[in-house]
């Protein structure tokens, strides 16, 4: 057996297959070059394949898992390609854009799309620092943007890892009609390259609490300050000192930066290109990867130098826990978590079971107060809703004819409304949702109201009360007291009549153990029947 098994393995064919393959990577390193960070890219968890086409500019689109990875042909790399790819094993340079045996590193792409909250901090956060730790990490991460803004702490931490980054970060502001506004402009300063498509804007970078100055003409500056508290003061220097640091760090114009934060000015991308505010114009990733290429960084003292013509780009994606915390962190998902929670608690309190309820009210409770925990929440509009619940759970105990339970919709309603200090849309409850969950809210205590209602003048089943009016049979005749069946049980009976034995008697009252008699009204015991 073993000998067959060695004879297929070493048969001539396979020989000659692998003859073959020699052959190939000896004649064209520049196709093993171009694989081995392909083999080594697709270990990486969360970067996988970009679903649109690369090859029409050039550049080769990696997927992390090999088995799904194009082929990619000689005429595809290019024979100038594979000669420079070929020189670049023999002669290393340590200048970041180069990986193992010089290889030409590869390039990861993100996206970022809509308000720049806790999910998206963590996404680049993440990434960032992944991409440090790779076996070859890449030679540049392209990120591209179209934001209208976002939360303060999210937008510091993200730039806190752009700057401490020892991979250069270049920001590009696409599609066409998307924006870096807000906080997006504070992002796209930050980053070592900074471009934006055609049609596309920047700034608008006041702080949402302040806004521009009201009324048709601009307030002169002693004016402002005059009219301005203190809190909004401090809110707005420290605003305009952050991107003229920004401004300073990467060469770019810091007028215009202050210009955006105070007076919440904006620019088109040629408008920004003749500003200094960025450092060129690119219809897409791939014309900006062609632009830069050879392009030189100084990153903590070292001259990076990016080797960007067809490089391989690889598309990072966020990977389940990065999606779920964007999920949570939806102030919509929060509020909805919030009241589930609630709901499910105040449930199992009312009526215990099997603790279903009160396991995924305490789940989704916890989740949603780590999810506020990283929210703007305003701690007025979080007592206010909890005054609203405490209310509505006040009219199911101590009915008011209703005065409790309206207090406690408004309050719901009010603090719903204040709960997420933020002006940006993206992070504010929606009134839809709050109104539906105030509707619920009520429904959900009006039925608990109800259910209380019924159990308090449901019938006596047990007690003595429930032995009050029932029959009993006379044992023996007696004047005064007597033993009477009752309920299966022999009592002693007391009545002001004689009794016959054999005759039914009704128990008037229980006084310990001794049961008043009356006289039966069958009449009445017919109609009850």
């Amino acid at each position: 057996m073993f000998n067959r098994l060695f004879n297929r393995l070493f048969s001539p064919e396979v020989v000659r297959l692998l003859a073959s393959i020699n052959r190939l990577f000896a004649s064209k390193p520049g196709l093993f070059a171009l694989l081995l960070p392909l083999l080594l890219g697709s270990l990486n968890s969360g970067v996988v394949a970009s679903p649109h086409a690369a090859f029409s500019s050039g550049f080769i689109l990696s997927n992390a898992n090999i088995a799904n990875t194009t082929p990619v042909s000689d005429r595809d790399i290019g024979s100038n390609h594979s000669a420079d790819l070929a020189a670049a094993v023999t002669s290393h340079q340590n200048t970041g854009a180069r990986g193992l045996e010089g290889t030409v590193a590869p390039i990861w792409l993100l996206e970022v799309k809509g308000a720049i909250g806790p999910g998206v901090a963590d996404y680049l956060v993440r990434t960032l620092n992944k991409a440090q730790k790779q076996v070859v990490p890449p030679q540049l991460l392209l990120l591209t943007l179209d934001t209208p803004g976002g939360l303060v702490a999210s937008l510091r931490d993200i730039n806190q890892a752009i700057l401490t980054s020892e991979i250069p970060v270049a920001c590009l502001v696409y599609p066409a009609g998307a924006r870096a506004a807000s906080a997006g402009t504070y992002m796209l300063y930050a980053c070592h390259l900074a471009a934006m498509a055609p049609a596309t804007s920047l700034g608008a970078a006041t702080p949402v609490q302040l806004g521009p100055p009201a009324g048709g003409e601009p307030k002169d500056k002693e004016a402002e300050q005059q009219g301005a508290s203190d809190m909004e003061r401090k809110i707005l220097n420290d605003a305009v000192a952050y991107i003229r640091t920004l401004a300073q760090l990467r060469g770019r114009n810091a007028e215009w930066g202050e210009q955006a934060v105070r007076e919440a000015a904006t620019a088109t991308a040629s408008e920004a290109l003749a500003l200094g505010a960025i450092d060129l114009i690119a219809k897409d990733p791939y014309a900006l990867l062609e632009a830069i290429d050879g392009r030189q960084f100084v990153i903590n003292d070292t001259v990076r130098v990016l080797h960007t013509h067809k490089a391989l780009l690889l598309d990072a994606k966020p990977d389940w826990r990065t999606t779920f915390l964007s999920t949570i962190t939806n102030p919509n998902v929060a509020y909805v978590l919030m009241m589930l929670g609630i709901y499910g608690l105040l449930l199992e309190f009312y009526s215990p079971g099997m603790g279903i309820s009160g396991v995924v009210g305490a789940i989704c409770l916890l989740v949603a107060m780590f999810a506020l925990q990283m929210l703007p929440i305003n701690y007025a509009g979080a007592a206010l809703l909890i005054l609203g619940i405490g209310l509505l759970v006040a009219e199911s105990l101590v009915p008011s004819f209703g005065i409790l339970g309206f207090g406690g919709v408004v309050a719901f309603v009010l603090g719903s409304v204040f709960l997420i200090d933020s002006e940006l849309d993206a992070f504010r409850i929606a009134w839809p949702v709050i109104l539906a969950l105030a509707m619920v809210s009520l429904l959900f205590f009006a039925v608990l109201v109800s259910l209380l209602f019924k159990q308090r003048h449901r019938a006596v089943v047990s007690g003595p009360e429930a032995m009050v009016g029932a029959r009993a049979l006379v044992l023996d005749g007696f004047p005064g007291k007597g033993q009477v069946l009752f309920m299966g049980e022999r009592w002693q009976g007391h009545s002001e009549q004689a009794l016959q034995s054999g005759t039914w008697v009704r128990v008037e009252s229980i006084s310990g153990l001794l049961l008043e008699l009356g006289p039966l009204d069958e009449s009445k015991e017919k109609q009850d029947e």
